[in-house]
């Protein structure tokens, strides 16, 4: 596999995974080590407009 180009590295594919009832997306190695993510992490997907947000998952106190 070659790399991308710079200008072009944050221009990721989507996946579909499986049986085809999810999908998946890679992210760029730096974001993952700058937010401190690691392997089968709980994440939180959420809709923003046309767009996605993801966080890193927090289980409820109390």
């Amino acid at each position: 596999m070659s790399r991308r180009e710079l200008k072009n590295r944050h221009i990721r594919s989507l996946l579909k995974l499986g049986g085809g009832s999810s999908y998946g997306i890679s992210l760029p190695k730096e974001f993952i080590q700058e937010l401190g993510w690691r392997s089968k992490q709980k994440l939180v997907v959420k809709r923003y407009g046309s767009g996605l947000i993801i966080r890193d998952w927090e289980p409820k106190k109390g």
